[in-house]
């Protein structure tokens, strides 16, 4: 039964940052189109799954509460795991290549490793740390093989960098924390009101966001993207995350972001705009043995 649920973790997971991957790519392509602010596309994010997730407990959470005594945490996580790590992506992805965004979101499993050994007491072992370098290693050899092709980034600053940083810090904060938060409830009554509070923090944004894009003058596809960001990047991520985080370690739930670089890869395959190499089935190949080797470390505690 366990290994049954440590399986369907996996996949959530594997499915929800596949789902990223194409993110990277979509949020890019709505910021080069400039007709959306950040704060706008977050709260298109925000407000749509709070009621997409709102509709389904109507049909899922049997009446399902929080505790008063976790309210405060939920509101928390939703500022770490939502509201910060969105709105630093959404604001770095205009200030770097989607290559460079990919190259810094894996630095997430890292900083995940060590917070959850300070928090949660989770052991780092050898294996860990060999996965996490094995797949660190993977990914370099992929994106830079990509940049190569590409004649280099030439767009990314060094505050784009930073949004990235803090983006990759507060997701891996909310990961490592509030795992055991995570556990007491139903995924879709964490989500509906992990999403309540972060609309509720853009509130007071949303109006002057709102004004400041030009909506009327989005192009259809543009558009079409939009909404994709809103259902599948976020309703349906943020619903497999949560999904996965009951049934993995933190550590391993983080990892899954070098699967995205991966995705963007398939993606240039896919328009013609690269082809592949050795030296890109072996980036892959190590990508997937790191993950692995994580995932089979032994659930001790310090």
């Amino acid at each position: 039964m366990e290994r049954n649920g440590a399986l369907t973790g996996n996949l959530a997971c594997f499915a929800a940052y596949a789902i990223f991957g194409f993110n990277i790519v979509s949020c890019k392509s709505i910021a080069l189109d400039g007709n959306i602010t950040p704060m706008a596309l977050f709260c298109f994010r925000s407000f749509g799954a709070t009621v997409l997730f709102w509709i389904l407990s109507l049909f899922t959470s049997s009446g399902e509460r929080i505790e008063r005594r976790d309210v405060w945490k939920v509101a928390l996580a939703s500022f770490l795991g939502l509201y910060l790590t969105q709105i630093s992506f959404l604001w770095a992805i205009t200030k770097t290549t989607a290559i460079d965004a990919s190259i810094m979101s894996t630095l997430s499993p890292i900083m995940t490793l060590i917070i959850s050994a300070i928090v949660i007491k989770e052991r780092i072992t050898w294996s860990g740390i060999a996965g996490i370098a094995l797949s660190l290693v993977g990914v370099m050899i992929l994106i830079f093989n990509c940049v190569s092709i590409r004649s280099g980034a030439d767009s990314t600053s060094i505050w784009g960098l930073l949004g990235m940083v803090v983006n990759t810090l507060c997701f891996a904060s909310y990961v490592g924390i509030f795992k055991p938060l995570i556990q007491k409830y139903s995924v879709v009554t964490f989500m509906k009101w992990m999403f309540l509070f972060s609309s509720l923090m853009a509130l007071p944004f949303a109006f002057g966001a709102f004004g400041a894009s030009s909506l009327a003058a989005v192009p259809v596809d543009v558009m079409w993207q939009v909404v994709f960001v809103v259902f599948f990047a976020t309703f349906v991520a943020y619903f497999l995350i949560p999904f996965g985080q009951k049934r993995l370690r933190p550590v391993v739930v983080c990892m899954y972001t070098y699967v995205q670089p991966v995705i963007a890869m398939v993606i240039a395959l896919a328009l013609g705009l690269d082809h592949i190499t050795t030296l890109k089935v072996i980036a892959t190949i190590l990508v997937f043995t790191g993950v692995g080797l994580v995932n089979f470390v032994p659930k001790k505690k310090a």
